[in-house]
């Protein structure tokens, strides 16, 4: 799975913010708001992969346990799925 080509993550003052550009932006018009987790997640999809090596990554950078990182990843990728940001 990966995020769908047309959006772009960028570290804007401070703030990670996701952007629709190309054909993308006629369908999303607007921006998203990530926290550091979030664009952490966001950029480990932005290569496929798999949802257990993100979980991986995430308890690796952030040294939290696996139910709660698989937890926390799976509810991130829903709600994206949900979205239409994944392929």
């Amino acid at each position: 799975m990966k995020i769908k080509e047309g959006f772009i993550l960028r570290n804007v003052s401070g703030s990670n913010i996701v952007v629709a550009v190309g054909s993308a932006a006629k369908e999303f018009n607007g921006m998203i708001r990530l926290n550091g987790v979030g664009a952490f997640i966001w950029s480990c999809l932005e290569k496929d992969t798999t949802e257990e090596e993100i979980v991986k990554a995430v308890m690796e950078k952030y040294d939290v346990e696996e139910k709660k990182a698989d937890i926390d990843v799976k509810k991130f990728i829903d709600r994206l799925t949900e979205a239409g940001f994944i392929e």
